[in-house]
């Protein structure tokens, strides 16, 4: 079991990861929220909550919570208003309290929903990530960032809410459909691209390994990047300025699943061709050689995710979602480039410019 802190004052929390500890998660849930919480309710997916609801449901029961199940359906396009409000109305039938805690059991998009729901029901309730993806467990789960999505873009309607406690069970990953697990690996990818050049070498030359879900590396390389994400975000909690770099190679990535109506791609395989993207800029401004430009890209293609962007889009259309983009400014996104593997740096540049250059 490692634990990792993030330290933000008053709203600090742990993250605790582990393999095959679900059934004790509700006694960790207690002892952050404290004896006075009565009642808690357990948000889940179609797909997850026939698979680990129950055990969570019970360790929560047996901490002496009444608990409220509720179930969505799978899927990023279920990330809206209209299921926000079906939330809303389980929580209030449940008769969630100011101290019960919404417990997210899922994947980014039962997390982003139910955290966003956390953060503005009662004017906000307490919060625990049970992140069951690898997408979520590196990335979506630490940082308190909550949306839904918007029919102009990915995560346009959100809040800040950090979690109490992310609780991470590697063994959830055995379930884990293949292309999903592969999916999670462009945002581990992304880490040793911004932030940690010797995990980039790692990943690289384990790739077997990683495929393997090989135990004692999938759970390093998870506890690494929750160290990376914790100590961008203890530097700049509400993404004022550092904290943007955790955006690279999102930009286009968002613009690409705004476009395919988040049903062709999953979130890490948009993300992995953003991160082409941001690379090849990268090399055009003279940041970065063409061998590491080949390196990012030969490893995202070993892992089995996508580089290419979607033959049926445009560098017209890629320009318009872009400039839809939350982090647009005077006409400009801030992007995150490469200065070398393992350190980043931000340039101003127009949508058509960030579109246009995986076309040319």
């Amino acid at each position: 079991m490692q634990e990792i802190r993030v330290s933000l004052g008053d709203r600090s929390y742990p993250i605790v990861i582990g393999a095959g500890w679900l059934a004790a998660v509700g006694a960790r849930v207690r002892a952050v929220v404290g004896g006075q919480a009565t009642r808690a309710a357990v948000v889940s997916d179609s797909r997850v909550a026939p698979l680990y609801v129950p055990v969570v449901a019970a360790s929560l029961r047996a901490a002496e919570f009444a608990v409220a199940e509720i179930q969505i359906p799978e899927g990023e396009q279920h990330k809206n208003l209209a299921w926000l409000a079906l939330l809303y109305d389980r929580l209030i039938e449940a008769h969630t309290e100011r101290s019960s805690p919404i417990v997210a059991v899922g994947g980014g998009v039962v997390g982003d929903l139910a955290g966003f729901a956390a953060a503005t029901v009662l004017r906000g309730v307490p919060f625990v990530q049970v992140p069951t993806t690898l997408l979520a467990q590196v990335d979506a789960s630490v940082g308190g960032k909550t949306a839904i999505n918007h029919a102009s873009g990915k995560n346009l309607i959100g809040a800040f809410h950090q979690p109490r406690l992310v609780a991470i069970d590697i063994d959830t990953l055995k379930s884990l459909p293949r292309r999903e697990y592969l999916a999670g690996l462009a945002e581990v990818v992304k880490y040793g691209a911004i932030l940690d050049a010797e995990l980039f070498a790692r990943l690289d030359g384990n790739v077997p390994a990683l495929l393997r879900q090989e135990a004692s590396l999938l759970s390093d390389v998870i506890a690494t990047s929750c160290r990376l994400k914790a100590m961008v975000v203890e530097q700049d909690e509400r993404e004022g300025d550092y904290r943007a770099i955790l955006n690279f190679g999102h930009t286009l990535g968002h613009a690409i699943e705004t476009l395919t109506e988040y049903r062709r791609l999953l979130h890490g395989e948009a993300v992995a061709i953003g991160i082409v993207c941001a690379a090849r800029l990268s090399e055009r401004r003279g940041w970065i050689p063409r061998s590491d430009v080949e390196r990012i890209e030969g490893l995202l293609r070993r892992i089995g995710l996508p580089t290419t962007v979607p033959s049926d889009l445009s560098a017209d259309q890629l320009a318009l979602a872009v400039e839809a983009d939350k982090k647009a400014g005077g006409g400009k996104i801030k992007f995150v480039c490469l200065e070398a593997l393992g350190k980043t740096r931000f340039e101003a540049l127009s949508a058509a410019e960030i579109a246009g250059v995986l076309f040319s």
